[in-house]
């Protein structure tokens, strides 16, 4: 079944700024705050969240389809992703407008401060899951996009009985809180990291028991302390995947959401796939960019067995396309 990503393909600027920023900001004069970083390092990537969620499920093997809209400077990242696996015949190109833009600093902490400029992501509103047969559809992803596109997608999918992951994300602070409640009530799953998660109990008056009680499945990641996946009156405790390099940690969260949909259109058990979460966030991180990393089935599976023990063998057969 289909697999529809929806939300940003950005342009992202990733700068490096070479020391704390918790040394530099003072909470006592927060209502004041006025700071600038002297950064050491500019580097231009392709980025953009449904861009590296799709990027990741490629290199699992998958064939998703983006749903966005990008400027008249994209048709280079275009012909990239299709390369590697990616359908990206449902990304629109408005005329006059340039590809949006992610810039972010990270610390020597591997802490972020980060803006975005919407661009052309402003039209994605003018998109719509109704002009898709959803009977080809298994799963949607809302990921972080324009605040009306995602109001629109949620209603899109309760409409067409899609069954989708809902992950704001850095859209939090845009959406208010009875969207995200809305969002969150219809999802199949719900993802976010552990400050998001506070960010959405002060927005909407949830806190993560009745998030659980409006979502089947509920993720929660703890950057190094790894994540934990609520399903029912489940929980699963998933460890990191020991890096090789610790290089920039843009996408990371990305990287490890493709497991999320991985397991849910595969039908993969919990365990099993915020492991091979954990390890896609891993490759991530040993990156410089939030798609230049790559892998062989091979080296994934060597790696999951050097992490987390010996691979199961019906995961080893669904990711190498062989009979157990």
């Amino acid at each position: 079944m289909r697999i529809i990503v929806t939300g940003s393909i950005a342009n992202d600027y990733i700068m490096s700024f070479p020391g704390h920023f918790s040394e530099h900001i003072l909470p006592e004069k927060i209502a004041v705050l006025s700071v600038s970083f002297l950064v050491d390092s500019l580097r231009r990537e392709p980025g953009g969240c449904a861009a590296n969620i799709a990027y990741n499920l490629a290199l699992l093997g998958d064939r998703p389809a983006v749903m966005a809209t990008v400027g008249m400077d994209f048709e280079p990242d275009r012909a990239r992703l299709a390369a590697v696996g990616v359908d990206t015949a449902l990304i629109k190109a408005v005329p006059g407008e340039s590809t949006a833009s992610f810039f972010v600093s990270t610390d020597l902490d591997n802490r972020q401060i980060a803006s975005f400029y919407i661009g052309a992501m402003g039209q994605a509103a003018a998109q719509s899951l109704r002009d898709q047969d959803p009977a080809g559809i298994g799963l949607v992803v809302i990921s972080p996009n324009a605040p009306d596109a995602m109001v629109k997608l949620v209603d899109d999918c309760k409409a067409l009985g899609l069954p989708y992951v809902y992950d704001p994300s850095q859209q939090i602070v845009r959406l208010d809180g009875e969207d995200l409640r809305a969002g969150i009530a219809g999802a199949r799953c719900f993802v976010a990291n552990e400050y998001e998660m506070e960010l959405i109990s002060e927005k909407t008056g949830l806190d993560l028991e009745a998030i659980r009680g409006l979502c089947p499945v509920v993720v929660v990641t703890h950057g190094e302390k790894g994540s934990v996946i609520y399903d029912g009156d489940r929980s699963y405790e998933i460890p990191i995947a020991a890096p090789r390099a610790v290089v920039d940690p843009t996408g990371v969260g990305d990287a490890y959401r493709t497991a999320i949909v991985y397991g849910l259109v595969h039908g993969l058990p919990w365990d099993q796939a915020g492991r091979v979460g954990a390890l896609s966030a891993t490759y991530a991180l040993e990156s410089l960019g939030t798609q230049a990393h790559a892998y062989s089935i091979d080296d994934f599976l060597a790696r999951y067995a050097q992490n987390f023990g010996a691979v199961p063998e019906a995961l080893r057969a669904l990711l190498t396309h062989k009979e157990p």
